[in-house]
């Protein structure tokens, strides 16, 4: 099914000690490997065999208040990698410092001159500033391609020519082509391209999924927690909450090659076959349902794109797991997250404050707190909160939209994720949150991926368990998404009517202008006021009356 690996695969699976480097060995240069670059497969570290310099800057993660097992995850998978390449007998320089200049200039004072090679960092403007570092400094700096992702720039910049706007249905049919993952001949496996309609499924009401992986901390990690807990406790300025706001449970994410192996192994061995009938399920009771959880190793380097892709395509045709499941997970890896790294590239710097719809609230405490009597909201944040962790449906359609409807600013959502999120980094985020989340640019989508109610409803059982009834769009009573999308709909007209995917839901609301419009959109001026004021739309005096028994679960039942 498959015609042929795409390059970088080759070199990953290929004993190749002299590498692309060869023409360099005369060179004794340093290898400066950065924290999300902790591969060993590709990339210098694999090519060539001289010394290796990591530096542990506290500054980073003085920079937003981060989730403490981000902070974890960083600092213990660079120091288990530090390990594993002293083990193996290969030089590593670890300085541990306040700033990465003070980092570099302690390593430089003891190799005067020394010339270092990194692969180009996919943050924007970080192969620059390095650069600039490392000059000052008193050194070199040599900038290589980046290996831990499976289209290059020039290839993906050759792909979208003159196009004014890439889109990903476009450049994952090009992706699945060029490497014939899941092709057959020149048509896709199967006869189509996706089978989203396949994967749109709630679990039945015994459902019992597997559980999933939980990484148990060794000496290491535990060092590493207890120096984060001492080291950046209370000690950020960023209001309202700092370095507190977040209530971890036990940390659980891998952050060794090994334990990153065995999470793809145990994903693709237990939990791929329904990945797609499931992902864009949400129950308030199973956070991983069967999702791959690799973001965090895949985003960190411990894991190459490529052999996730491989180990999927594997596990399909050697042991016949469903189609919609494996191109669904495909997809994702090979499409999407290739995808966002390039728009993020090439849109970058203007996409950080990209903000089309002038949206210029604050992001409500909400978000930090997870004080809120909105059932789905509540989830999403608490996931977050206990693990630094929520599932892309939850991410999309209820944390970025709610926040699109209320109308925050994209800059601020996308701080919030940055900050919560373990497998959050920049290029990941701005991508996601500030084009696709709430459609700040129109870089990455044709429309904004807003919804009422409905949806969430559809694919949850959160309404079932919610004060708020789903079917009302107006009264106290009524959930929040509904009056907050039909004014959306309204504010927004001017830029969005003319969208053509758009037309069906600007018909609807024709059908509710005047007395129906205008109650509406009071409607959804008075849940802004309260959610920004309290993260509950209802009035104060109101929230006791309404008991478990008075909530309007009756009418929508958690799971049929």
């Amino acid at each position: 099914m498959r015609t042929a690996h795409p390059p970088q695969l080759v070199r990953l699976l290929t004993d190749n000690p002299n590498g692309r480097y060869a023409h360099q060995r005369g060179v004794t240069v340093t290898v400066l490997v950065l924290g999300d670059q902790l591969t060993r497969q590709v990339g210098p570290v694999a090519e060539r065999d001289e010394p290796v310099l990591m530096v542990e800057a506290t500054a980073f993660a003085r920079k937003l208040p981060y989730h403490p097992h981000k902070l974890v995850a960083v600092f213990s998978a660079m120091r288990h990698y530090r390990d594993a390449l002293r083990a193996d007998g290969r030089t590593v320089h670890y300085q541990r410092a306040e700033t990465f200049r003070e980092g570099l200039s302690a390593h430089f004072a003891d190799h005067p001159g020394d010339e270092l090679v990194v692969m180009d960092p996919a943050s924007h403007g970080a192969s620059e500033r390095l650069e600039t570092l490392v000059a000052d400094c008193g050194g070199s700096l040599d900038v290589v391609p980046n290996d831990l992702f499976l289209t290059t720039p020039a290839e993906f910049d050759e792909w979208a020519g003159d196009r004014e706007t890439p889109r990903h249905e476009e450049f994952y049919r090009f992706q699945r082509r060029r490497t014939g993952y899941l092709m057959d001949g020149d048509d896709p496996e199967g006869g189509e391209w996706n089978y989203d309609d396949q994967n749109r499924e709630t679990p039945p009401v015994d459902y019992d999924p597997p559980d999933p992986p939980a990484f148990e901390p060794d000496s290491t990690t535990r060092d590493v927690e207890a120096w984060v807990g001492e080291t950046f406790d209370g000690g950020y300025d960023e209001p309202p909450y700092g370095s507190d706001w977040a209530d971890p449970e036990p940390f659980r994410w891998p952050v060794t090659r090994a334990d990153a192996v065995t999470a793809l192994d145990t994903f693709v061995r237990d939990r791929l076959a329904l990945f797609g009938d499931y992902q864009d399920a949400m129950l308030g009771e199973e956070w991983a349902l069967h999702h791959s959880l690799l973001s965090v190793p895949l985003n960190l380097g411990l894991l190459h794109p490529g052999e996730v892709v491989e180990a999927a395509v594997d596990a399909y045709e050697q042991r016949d797991l469903p189609l919609n499941s494996v191109e669904g997970f495909v997809r994702q890896v090979l499409g999407w997250r290739e995808f966002v790294r390039h728009v993020y590239r090439r849109e970058m710097p203007a996409m950080a404050t990209a903000n089309q719809l002038g949206a210029d609230r604050d992001l409500p405490d909400a978000y930090w707190t997870g004080e809120t009597d909105l059932a789905c909201l509540a989830d999403a944040v608490a996931g977050v909160r206990r693990r630094g962790y929520s599932h892309h449906i939850e991410r999309l359609m209820v944390l970025s939209n709610f926040a699109t409807l209320l109308g925050v600013e994209p800059a601020a959502l996308n701080r919030w994720f940055h900050a919560g999120y373990v497998d959050a980094f920049h290029w990941v985020t701005t991508p996601n949150v500030v084009g696709m989340g709430t459609f700040g640019s129109d870089a990455v989508g044709t429309k904004p991926y807003v919804s009422s109610a409905n949806y969430v409803g559809r694919m949850s059982d959160h309404c079932g368990d919610c004060v708020y009834d789903p079917d009302a769009t107006t009264g106290e009573r009524a959930c929040p998404f509904n009056a907050l999308y039909w004014d959306f709909l309204a504010r927004h007209e001017e830029r969005l009517r003319s969208n053509h995917r758009m037309g069906l839901v600007y018909s609807h609301l024709d059908d509710k202008r005047g007395d129906e419009l205008d109650a509406i959109r009071e409607r959804a001026r008075t849940v802004r006021e309260r959610i920004e004021e309290t993260g509950s739309a209802l009035p104060e005096s109101r929230l006791d009356e309404w008991s478990e028994e008075s909530r309007p679960s009756d009418t929508n039942p958690k799971r049929e």
